[in-house]
């Protein structure tokens, strides 16, 4: 089992969770952050610490494509281990559905 960054992180990019990872397995894209699903020791510290609860269990049914998009991701992607300020709009934008169709950038973000 590991941990997955969902939908509902794209455009709001909370970074409370790489706080409290005790591996650093988060990677920042330009607008979400992933999971690096080899690193992940699934301890799950991270779950209830994001505020627009876009991280789940892979073990949930219907994740298979973000298991995989965080691991294609998380090889591509800077590491990220301390928190920055999230967007500006993330308010806005928690919640609003098909995300990943119309908002995701496959454009790496700054890191660490």
């Amino acid at each position: 089992m590991t941990y997955v960054v969902t939908d509902n992180c794209i455009r709001c990019k909370y970074m409370d969770c790489v706080e409290v990872c005790p591996v650093d397995c988060f990677y920042e894209g330009d607008n979400m952050l992933v999971i690096h699903p080899d690193e992940c020791i699934d301890c799950g510290v991270c779950e209830p610490e994001c505020p627009a609860e876009a991280i789940k269990a892979d073990t949930e049914p219907g994740l298979e494509k973000w298991v995989e998009l965080n691991a294609e991701y998380a090889e591509k992607w800077p590491n990220i281990t301390i928190k920055r300020e999230p967007p500006a709009d993330a308010k806005e934008w928690d919640g609003v559905a098909n995300k990943l169709e119309s908002q995701f950038s496959p454009e790496p973000g700054e890191g660490d």
